[in-house]
């Protein structure tokens, strides 16, 4: 497990909890999910830090090791609609949420495979831009 620290706001933690709840099942990557948001620190969302990551939040990120850069937002599954979004429960959505600029994550991918996501930048935020999640 990481030592890595990651921050959720309780409105996320909320709404996510929920989503697992009415799950008939976890796959070993939302159990992971679970296992990182039971270890997270929880605040406010007006407490959240600028620079973490959050649901709704635009996100610049790349797997270590790749030059490669992706700018992805976090949504809800029921939320996903288009290429440029990421869902919370796909993998690498997983890994983004609670992380702050800087930080890195290792994170199971599909096959057995992990990968280290690292984050690059948030370029919006839901709490820093004073909007009120949906």
């Amino acid at each position: 497990m990481s030592a890595v620290p990651i921050i959720v706001s309780s409105l996320d933690m909320d709404r996510i909890e929920a989503l697992l709840e009415k799950m008939p099942r976890l796959t070993p990557e939302l159990e992971r999910l679970e296992d990182e948001l039971d270890r997270a620190t929880v605040v406010e969302p007006a407490d959240l830090p600028a620079d973490v990551v959050s649901m709704n939040s635009t996100v610049r990120f790349k797997f270590a090791g790749d030059d490669k850069v992706f700018q992805k937002t976090l949504v809800y599954p029921h939320e996903l609609k288009h290429d440029e979004q990421i869902s919370i429960f796909a993998p690498v959505g997983s890994a983004l949420l609670g992380l702050a600029v800087g930080q890195s994550l290792e994170w199971p991918m599909p096959h057995g495979q992990s990968r280290t996501v690292e984050i690059l930048e948030v370029l919006f935020q839901p709490e820093r831009a004073g909007e009120q999640q949906r």
